[in-house]
């Protein structure tokens, strides 16, 4: 029987070398509000949600133009297209989860020719040379992120399936206690390593495909027990 491995990957910092979304409020907020905002989030002070309002809120204004030419500067991991390929290849279902937002996700996307890669983000509008954010797919429940990525997780894999996730931050760490394999760098690591989940650290995309290769060629695997019995409950739920 053919396993069946469903991958969901962060964007921020994972497939691009620089966490996208901070990067534009360094660049064009107000410098002192947002390092308060950001210290205030990992902090567990205030939610995802509420730190993107404000960080939004930072920038006083703003061209389309401007920001899509800082956006324009942003690069991907040069081993994910090959990642993508080797899913594809694979059969392996891949998603990505961003907390980010679909503004500068779909724009990096495109002009890496990945515009057909399934994804799931906040949305960002500019109006009036102000940034309004929307949240469709935020849950009250899991604040650490404004796009519920465990739900996005529930809703794409089935109790059968094999759960991978990907990642590198603050926005990743209650997620992963729903996956069975997880790829871990950065504070995302950390986390792991402080709640004793087990994880594979990475660098880049080539030792996750390495990583994945061999998985998929073992007979038996065992699913994480712990992330099992979440799962079940959330499907419970559902």
């Amino acid at each position: 029987m053919k396993k069946e491995f469903k991958i969901f990957i962060d964007f921020d910092g994972t497939i691009t070398t620089t966490d996208v979304g901070e990067a534009i409020f360094r660049q064009f907020g107000k410098i002192e509000k947002v390092n308060i905002v950001i210290g205030n989030l990992l902090n567990d002070k205030i939610s995802a949600k509420d730190c993107w309002i404000e960080l939004c809120n930072s920038v006083e204004s703003i061209s389309k133009k401007a920001l899509d030419n800082f956006i324009d500067q942003m690069e991907i991991d040069s081993s994910f297209p090959g990642f993508v390929s080797f899913c594809r290849e694979k059969e392996i279902d891949h998603y990505i989860l961003s907390d980010g937002f679909d503004y500068y996700l779909e724009r990096i996307l495109t002009r890496k020719n990945l515009d057909d890669v399934k994804y799931f983000a906040n949305t960002l509008s500019v109006l009036n040379d102000k940034l309004i954010p929307f949240f469709p797919y935020l849950d009250l429940g899991f604040s650490s992120s404004a796009n519920c990525k465990r739900n996005h997780i529930i809703n794409y894999s089935g109790d059968e399936d094999y759960t991978v996730f990907i990642g590198d931050g603050n926005s990743d760490k209650y997620t992963v206690q729903y996956c069975d394999f997880i790829f871990a760098k950065g504070d995302l690591l950390k986390f792991c390593e402080r709640e004793r989940i087990s994880y594979f650290p990475f660098n880049n995309f080539d030792d996750i495909k390495q990583t994945m290769s061999k998985l998929l060629s073992k007979k038996r695997l065992k699913k994480r027990h712990q992330a099992e019995l979440k799962r079940r409950e959330a499907y419970m739920q559902e």
